[in-house]
């Protein structure tokens, strides 16, 4: 006889289809509430491994940008954010951890969504990891 493992919470609400700040077609509307892995996970250029979570709005500059972009060239394709601002993750915390995503530096755009980028250090701005598609968004961090 096979007992089935109780599903997790998280496993719960991937099977509903429907993740966190997201309707059922698959759109993100609210983009603060958004979590990783709802979106689509990719591999960009250099090999960086990143997601793409929501549709893009019709005419989106963020279908111009690939996943490991650099934050500059980010800027120079498609211009500076309506809001942005850095974080720290738990990794910047463990000792004698020398790799990236440290820091987190997240921009806003109005009527587009987010971009996150992770990087070594608060300076040095680092390299797109996430696109969250949000045709609504208000263009402001919360």
């Amino acid at each position: 006889m096979v007992v089935a493992a109780p599903m997790s919470a998280l496993a719960k609400k991937k099977q509903s289809g429907v993740g966190p700040g997201m309707n059922e077609a698959g759109e993100v509307v609210n983009s603060a509430q958004v979590e990783a892995g709802w979106g689509e996970e990719v591999v960009g250029i250099n090999d960086y491994e990143g997601e793409i979570t929501g549709k893009p709005a019709p005419g989106s500059k963020f279908t111009q940008l690939k996943i490991g972009m650099p934050m500059k060239q980010v800027t120079d394709l498609i211009g500076e954010p309506t809001d942005q601002g850095a974080y720290v993750t738990g990794k910047a915390f463990i000792p004698f951890f020398f790799g990236g995503d440290k820091y987190r530096y997240e921009m806003a755009y109005k009527g587009q969504g987010r971009l996150v980028f992770a990087g070594q250090s608060m300076g040095t701005g680092g390299n797109l990891i996430w696109i969250i598609h949000n045709k609504d968004d208000s263009g402001y961090r919360e």
